[in-house]
């Protein structure tokens, strides 16, 4: 979160450059969202500044959300809750599961959650922060079986670093060309760390390390060493590879990591005015383009072309092609591709969704303030609140939003039914990972 005067400058000027020919969206109180955005259900989880990421389970017989929760100051509470979507419009918590003894933890607790199939049975991965001080500040993720929802959860495993102690503070799970369940995880430490599920779930923790995705080649960065913020991991059919792409020290970096045991740089981003350590980087569903995310006040959301980099006439590219902001004052915190549309989880300008049918004229489209705070650009206030996760349901569109204060949301979007690749004339590719029974 830079606040250099030079940096935000550039990035003022770049925003307002880059927003040209987006559609104008003023909310208001009394019409807080655009005409084709349906408000389907909204939940209040409870204490303000308590809810971090969201995830939603893809098979519409398994109609479940997951929220993480976390701790900011003396507000809220460290864990997860599942919520019970058989009623979209009447969403309830049926398991609301927290870490044992809550006031011996220090740090923030729950931070990014996930989903995975194995063999037959059901997963949820939540990433957790622990600080020193207090119990576990070296686990990293814990395990749970939600096979037999909505009865029960039961903790199956937890991940430690004994080496890297603070936590998971983004994962991503994706299963390997090689069949293996694959977690990418951000460590305070050198590159990315990629665990085997497999092998976490039959108990062999000693083998569960299989590799490590560095962070270009450059020196450390302000934080002492070459780190990612947010990673992605999805299948690149051009090249027939697995493709890793991260935001972190210097900018962003795409690697084939088909072989694990030898993570290879396919091109990075770096040298990007205005950017100096990278947040969550996403591509198109056949990997040409990607939007890059910094998470600091003024800056837009760039789109890369990687095709010169995959024609194979640069290793790095510094310029975007475009960029895109709900409010050049404000900052976006993430985002989920489902090409042509970006859903865009915005802090205190909420849900936002944008087209990139024209990658070079992105488009606002629709749009819904969760937050109800006051709007820091024109009251102050506290820029980083409202809006932090959004996913989506491929199988019927449902959009589903975690604000850190006013909880749960889900919502439709007018012409979005379902999604899939082959609708656009694009791979099937998403952030959903496939299962046996999809």
């Amino acid at each position: 979160m830079l606040r250099r005067p030079l940096v935000c400058f550039l990035t003022v000027l770049f925003a307002l450059a880059g927003a040209l020919g987006v559609e104008a969206q003023q909310w208001t109180p009394e019409k807080p969202g655009s005409d084709n955005i349906t408000v389907v259900s909204h939940l209040p989880l409870g204490a303000p500044l308590s809810v971090a990421d969201i995830e939603i389970e893809q098979e519409l017989h398994r109609p479940y959300a997951y929220v993480a929760r976390e701790v900011f100051g003396e507000y809220g509470e460290k864990g997860m809750d599942v919520i019970d979507l058989s009623d979209p419009t009447k969403p309830e918590v049926i398991h609301a599961w927290r870490i044992e003894n809550q006031d011996l933890h220090a740090g923030a607790g729950g931070k990014d959650i996930k989903y995975f199939v194995w063999e037959e049975r059901y997963y949820v991965l939540l990433s957790v922060q622990f600080g020193q001080g207090g119990p576990n500040p070296d686990l990293g993720a814990i395990i749970f079986d939600v096979t037999d929802l909505p009865e029960k959860i039961e903790e199956v495993a937890r991940i430690r670093e004994t080496d890297l102690p603070g936590g998971f503070h983004n994962i991503f799970l994706y299963q390997h060309s090689n069949g293996r369940p694959l977690l990418f995880t951000t460590v305070r430490g050198p590159g990315a760390h990629v665990y085997d599920l497999g092998h976490v779930l039959s108990g062999h923790m000693e083998d569960a390390l299989v590799s490590s995705v560095p962070v270009g080649d450059g020196p450390v960065g302000e934080r002492g060493y070459r780190g990612y913020h947010d990673l992605y991991v999805g299948w690149h059919p051009d090249t027939q590879s697995d493709r890793f792409y991260g935001g972190g020290t210097d900018g962003y970096y795409v690697y084939d990591v088909t072989n694990l045991e030898n993570p290879e740089l396919v091109v990075s981003l770096t040298g990007i005015s205005g950017v100096q350590y990278g947040h969550t980087f996403t591509p198109s569903p056949d990997g040409r383009y990607v939007i890059a995310e910094t998470e600091y006040q003024y800056a837009p959301l760039r789109i890369f072309d990687l095709q010169p980099a995959l024609d194979g006439e640069t290793k790095n590219i510094r310029s975007p092609i475009a960029a895109w902001t709900a409010d050049w004052r404000h900052l976006v915190h993430n985002h989920e591709v489902r090409w042509p549309y970006v859903f865009v989880s915005g802090y205190v300008d909420g849900l936002q969704v944008f087209t990139m049918m024209d990658p070079e004229n992105p488009r606002t489209v629709a749009y819904y303030d969760t937050f109800l705070g006051p709007n820091p650009g024109v009251d102050g206030g506290n820029l980083f609140d409202g809006a932090w996760g959004v996913d989506v349901r491929n199988a019927d569109g449902l959009i589903v939003i975690s604000d850190m204060t006013t909880g749960f949301w889900a919502f439709r979007m007018d012409g979005f039914q379902n999604w899939s690749g082959e609708q656009w004339g694009q791979p099937d590719i998403s952030s959903a990972q496939p299962t046996d029974s999809q």
